[in-house]
């Protein structure tokens, strides 16, 4: 079986949440895991730090770097890529994960909230995958089956995708055309570029503080889904595609499901954008 032993991830947003979930679950092959976020102290209101997740990383048989970065920030972006180079010799995979949320509508979207979301969800997808492609491509010059992975939705031109918050699916839908022209852009280069995307409510801390609590979170699955799901991704030679985690596994040979649910005595409510 196909696995990520060796290779080197660069995932940003990964202190927690389906981030540290994709780089935990490469950390069981062996892999080398770059934590790439913003919490370096303690969050009042969100669990785990960069540290804590490398640490995590690492007892889970990787090997990992934690690095403070906005990927706001192009030159703290361009130093947290340098700095997995220097430690681990290339990038092989490049996981867009890190991504900001406010389901408001026009009138009640601040533009300094319509700013953050476009500068982290498509500008720091952009620039996060500018910066590792060099070492994408090296990865690809050697065999090494090199990815970028965007945590974005399929691509879906319907009006009632953007009615409810037009700013956020912008933001959104623009990590998810990060795949459609990045795909035939480096096709015939040799890296693989992909977006994956829940089935339902996944249970992190974003889900947990902004867009319910509990109480919906109770009706979701666990990271653990769209870890393995990426795994797959990862392990594979897809391009150009925007797999749904649950479809994906199924294709894949899963069949039992009811071990991601947070409490398989509710119903599942699905994500945003699926029909």
């Amino acid at each position: 079986m196909a696995n990520l032993a060796g290779k080197t991830l660069f995932i940003t947003g990964a202190s927690r949440g389906i981030g540290k979930a994709i780089g935990l679950r490469a950390a069981r092959d062996g892999a080398n895991v770059v934590v790439a976020a913003k919490t370096a102290e303690p969050h009042p209101k969100l669990p785990g730090t960069i540290y804590t997740a490398a640490e995590e990383i690492e007892k889970a048989g990787g090997k990992a770097l934690a690095v403070m970065v906005d990927v706001r920030d192009e030159a703290q972006v361009k130093s947290a890529v340098e700095q997995a180079v220097a430690k681990f010799g290339g990038i092989d995979v490049c996981v867009n994960n890190a991504s900001a949320i406010s389901l408001t509508g026009t009138m009640e979207t601040q533009m300094k909230r319509f700013d953050l979301m476009h500068q982290i969800n498509t500008r720091g997808t952009f620039l996060c995958s500018q910066a590792t492609l060099p070492y994408l491509l090296e990865s690809a010059k050697k065999g090494r089956n090199p990815h970028i992975l965007n945590i974005s939705p399929p691509l879906s031109m319907k009006e009632r995708w953007f009615a409810p918050h037009v700013a956020y699916t912008m933001a959104k839908f623009g990590m998810s055309l990060c795949v459609l022209g990045m795909a035939g852009e480096f096709r015939d280069r040799g890296v693989h570029v992909n977006a994956l995307w829940p089935r339902t409510v996944i249970a992190t801390a974003a889900v947990i503080n902004l867009l319910g609590g509990d109480a919906v979170a109770s009706h979701g699955r666990t990271a653990d889904i769209m870890s393995d799901a990426a795994h797959v991704v990862l392990t594979g030679t897809d391009t150009g595609n925007f797999f749904v985690d649950e479809d994906l596994l199924r294709k894949n040979g899963v069949s039992d499901f009811a071990k991601y649910a947070v409490d398989p005595s509710k119903p599942l409510q699905e994500d945003f954008f699926l029909d």
